[in-house]
């Protein structure tokens, strides 16, 4: 992850969040006052987001200091503690729901992708993302689908060429539109092409396009083509796949099945902030409060 760029991102969400300044904390604590935050996790799941919350924090507060329980990647169970804050109590409560918002979505996509990958339970096919990401948080999402034992796609438009349905439209054929790219593309940029029909499979091999995609395509109807799929081919399977249908493509025999759901259509991992404060008459520590809204 570009840990640069992550930053540039924080500091977009904080000034979106914050503002002027949060007058509720600011006015309640001030500046000077100190604290501890728990994050706890309220699912079972795969948790990701560590990056996020130590440089989160620290953004808004240099002297605090953040203890990681979890690495990502780590599975968590319900009550499990996640990470503990220490800093200004005011900057702790600016930073707290930015932050926990991302992190509960990067750790959703990541225990969505672990379970799709078990689901298709396979030696030889992975499982990989889409473009159907967030606006802004193609990055983070991705890497969140890397933790949770899944592969990516392209990240843009910019890094891979992929001619679909459309293309092949307006250019007129696949071999046309693969011709277009090739007389012009850098030899270390990848060509996919999207196919529906046997001709147009046919028509993608002859071109020797580096990776086909099987675009809608029965488990069984995509099993039979990949008999005409030469050595040195990539192929892809895409396209309706769900978590209950996943399995079903397990002996294809295609490299990878990208699913847009990973996604476009995650539930978050529940995750609450809590403040943490030393009981009195012992040196235990009690949860009180939780996250705001």
């Amino acid at each position: 992850m570009n840990l640069i760029k992550l930053r540039l991102l924080l500091e977009q969400f904080f000034i979106e969040d914050i503002g002027e300044r949060d007058v509720t904390s600011e006015l309640i604590f001030g500046n000077e006052s100190r604290g501890s935050l728990v994050l706890l996790a309220k699912d079972e799941g795969v948790f990701c987001g560590e990056k996020i919350i130590r440089i989160g924090f620290g953004l808004l507060d240099e002297s605090s200091q953040v203890i990681m329980k979890v690495k990502d990647g780590e599975k968590v169970g319900i009550g499990q503690e996640l990470a503990n804050i220490t800093g200004r109590i005011s900057d702790l409560l600016k930073a707290e729901r930015v932050i926990l918002n991302l992190v509960q979505r990067m750790s959703g996509i990541a225990t969505e992708t672990e379970e799709a990958v078990r689901a298709l339970d396979s030696g030889k096919t992975r499982v990989c993302d889409t473009r159907k990401t967030t606006p802004g948080l193609r990055m983070l999402e991705k890497y969140a689908v890397r933790c949770g034992g899944g592969f990516n796609h392209r990240y843009g438009l910019y890094d891979a060429v992929m001619i679909k349905d459309n293309h092949i439209s307006f250019a007129g054929s696949i071999r046309n539109a693969v011709e277009a790219v090739r007389s012009s593309l850098g030899h270390m940029v990848k060509v996919e092409v999207e196919i529906e029909t046997k001709d147009q499979l046919l028509e993608a091999i002859e071109a020797k396009v580096d990776c086909i995609m099987f675009d809608n395509r029965a488990p069984k109807q995509i099993e039979e083509w990949m008999a005409y799929v030469p050595e040195g081919i990539l192929t892809e399977a895409s396209g309706g796949i769900t978590l209950d249908t996943l399995g079903s493509y397990r002996n294809c025999g295609v490299d990878y099945i990208s699913l847009g759901f990973l996604t476009h259509s995650v539930k978050s991992l529940d995750i609450s902030a809590k403040v943490k404060a030393e009981t009195k008459g012992d040196a235990q520590y009690e949860y009180i409060g939780g996250a705001r809204s």
